[in-house]
């Protein structure tokens, strides 16, 4: 779909509205992100070719950035290097000990250099967008990154058209699911939930039973899954601040799972945010989007596994938190005791 909107009128309406985020002015106006930018073409954005392989190995002489991947209700933010990176064929990952991304390649449908001036001079960031033009995945340049490798990576990636329009498709929206097929996939659900031996094997476990993620959550039973309270994601960061006990945040969207591992020190709230300010690692959470949680267990070779999984009101994940573990071993007792203080649902016995 194009936008009503030619790209002129785009950057007039901006004019009159400069303090909106990007992201929020795009809705407002009744066109995407990567519609947005794409009008500033030649006014402050450069349209890149979508090369993943390019692109991080490039990223990796960029020295300290900001990595931004977010979904509708999680912005996570990762601070520091792009460090070894795996491409295949479709999916593609950054392996770093700060920066740790899974990446789908064909989500990735359109990129851009963006440099936009700020109270301190040029800020210059790359951004890339989905078919639907929201957001996958966002570097952003820091006072201490490398500029001159920045502008390489830019010109290597120039395209060779810089149009100022962006056609966009709807995403496909999640499945409808039949309750009473569901009934009759609880045995097999339980059967091949209790052979798993590694977390990975999960998906792989959902595709075969052709089981939307959320739907096997709430078909599986109480061996393996709790329902929790909403606001549990706020009791399991008071535990972990308190306790120390690192975890693994995960964020992801149809292009890009970024992950952080580590302690978190310190959370605020602001209004409806629930915000993470580490010195690498920022998230920021909009908790009234909860509208249900999960506690998960699976098993694999070492023990069970413990998450911790929110989810929106059309069934979306929201964000999802591990334990950190070390391979071969067990979970941490913190994480196990944190997860089971969770504040449980009132009426989740009698569903």
């Amino acid at each position: 779909m194009t936008s009503v909107l030619s790209p002129d009128d785009i950057i007039a309406r901006r004019a009159d509205h400069p303090k909106l985020r990007e992201r929020d002015f795009a809705r407002i106006q009744g066109i995407s992100e990567a519609q947005y930018v794409a009008a500033h073409v030649g006014h402050g954005a450069t349209r890149l070719r979508v090369d993943i392989a390019a692109l991080l190995e490039g990223a990796r002489d960029l020295g300290t950035v900001m990595a931004l991947t977010r979904n509708e209700s999680a912005v996570h933010e990762k601070i520091g290097p792009y460090g070894k990176i795996w491409v295949g064929g479709h999916n593609a990952m950054v392996l770093g000990e700060l920066i740790d991304l899974r990446i789908f390649q064909g989500k990735w449908a359109s990129g851009f250099a963006v440099t936009k001036q700020g109270e301190d001079g040029p800020r210059h960031s790359l951004q890339f967008f989905d078919a639907a033009g929201d957001a996958v995945h966002k570097i952003h340049l820091r006072p201490e990154s490398e500029i001159e490798a920045y502008h390489a990576l830019v010109a290597s990636l120039r395209a060779e058209s810089q149009d100022r329009t962006q056609a966009t498709t709807p995403l496909p929206s999640g499945e409808t699911v039949d309750p009473s097929r569901l009934k009759g996939d609880a045995e097999a659900l339980r059967e091949a939930w209790s052979r798993l031996t590694d977390t990975h094997q999960f998906f792989g476990m959902l595709r075969d039973l052709n089981l939307p993620r959320r739907e096997a959550l709430e078909l599986v039973g109480p061996d393996y899954v709790d329902p929790v309270s909403p606001d549990a994601v706020n009791a399991m960061f008071d535990a972990v601040v308190q306790s120390g006990v690192p975890i693994m945040a995960f964020v992801g969207n149809a292009g890009c799972i970024q992950i952080h591992s580590g302690p978190v020190e310190k959370t605020a709230m602001m209004g409806p945010w629930l915000n993470v300010m580490d010195e690498t690692f920022h998230l920021h959470l909009r908790t009234d989007h909860i509208a249900s949680a999960y506690v998960v267990r699976k098993p694999t070779a070492d023990g069970h596994v413990t998450s911790l999984e929110t989810y929106d009101a059309e069934g979306r994940l929201i964000i999802q938190f591990f334990g950190k573990r070390i391979e071969g071993q067990d979970e941490r007792p913190l994480w196990r005791e944190a997860i089971a203080a969770l504040p449980r649902l009132a009426n989740a016995a009698a569903a």
